[in-house]
């Protein structure tokens, strides 16, 4: 039986034409990540959490007549983290990136954020400095995980109490399809949810019992024991990007952000909630010129974006007195 092909770094940088950067704030429990496609990636966009928080989503619609973008935010700081996106347009108008009309650049940002305001501080937020700096970081070497960037910020499994949370963070995963066709993800989890592995279907990463147990989220909140959190709506969410090196158009695009939610209903249990903003950007690059065929990059992003969901919880490290899966083990 044929196994599947990891990248060889399993990583959305496997995909030709992609970096990664990010602004970490550890004092502020905050930051920002920059997925780079500064040539130009055709993008799409799948948004099916009930609360989001987003930039230049429009320009993404299937009817779009242009959908290309150089980069792509994630961010925290809720919908005041958007500023750092003008960063990001700083430096790839610098460096001559984005829309040619004359002598004008304009660089395609889209964006979107989750809410770590409160974690440690609601006063400090990434900027446009911050989306900046992220851009200086960014390469196309294998991508930091865990409590980094955009993730710095992120907690999972807050169906009960946020004393009871574990830490979430930024995770990625890539997969070869063949003939130089790779397909990768990059995943910051911020959810009420908590994490499963895809395989075992186990929790991993959820509300923490009385005995220092994982509770099993989908259990508990369809249980009688359930009691609604006292969260505001809207403060929780994933957020994310995949990608491929294949040649794909606009509504190929956006089939591969609606497909890659998929891989969330996987590996976070429930997501797409009334607390949640889930928003997953799609990208070709089109380096590769390997035929595509739509069926399988579906079933290869849903695959990574599991993976990558997994991978950021299992990279973070405990911060602000919310706990990772390290120190449990």
């Amino acid at each position: 039986m044929q196994m599947i092909i990891k990248g060889i770094n399993n990583c959305i940088t496997d995909v030709d034409g992609i970096k990664v950067g990010h602004y970490t704030d550890l004092d502020s429990a905050t930051g920002c990540s920059v997925i780079m496609c500064e040539d130009g990636a055709v993008g799409g966009v799948s948004t099916l959490g009930s609360f989001p928080g987003s930039r230049e989503t429009t320009m993404l619609s299937p009817t779009s007549i242009d959908s290309v973008v150089h980069s792509i935010l994630l961010t925290g700081g809720s919908i005041f983290g958007l500023d750092a996106a003008s960063g990001i347009v700083k430096w790839l108008e610098e460096h001559k990136k984005g829309l040619r009309i004359g002598r004008i650049f304009i660089p395609r940002v889209p964006a979107a954020v989750i809410f770590d305001l409160g974690y440690v501080t609601h006063k400090v937020r990434p900027s446009a400095d911050s989306g900046y700096i992220a851009c200086e970081n960014a390469s196309d070497s294998p991508a930091l995980q865990g409590t980094v960037g955009a993730g710095t910020g992120g907690t999972v499994g807050k169906l009960t109490k946020v004393d009871r949370a574990m830490k979430g963070g930024f995770g990625t995963a890539s997969i070869e399809l063949g003939d130089g066709l790779i397909v990768g993800a990059a995943i910051v989890t911020n959810s009420i949810g908590g994490i499963y592995d895809p395989n075992s279907s186990e929790p991993i990463a959820g509300p923490i019992a009385d005995d220092g147990s994982i509770i099993d989220s989908i259990d508990y909140i369809t249980s009688n024991a359930y009691t609604p959190p006292n969260w505001i709506s809207g403060t929780n969410t994933t957020i994310g990007v995949v990608a491929t090196n294949g040649i794909i158009n606009t509504a190929e695009a956006n089939k591969l952000a609606i497909v890659a939610h998929d891989g969330l209903a996987i590996s976070v249990r429930p997501s797409h909630m009334q607390f949640d903003g889930d928003t997953l950007f799609a990208i070709g690059t089109g380096t590769s010129k390997t035929p595509i065929e739509m069926s399988r990059l579906c079933a290869a992003v849903a695959y990574c974006v599991a993976e990558a969901t997994v991978n950021s919880v299992q990279e973070a490290t405990s911060l602000g007195g919310i706990p990772s899966i390290k120190d449990l083990n």
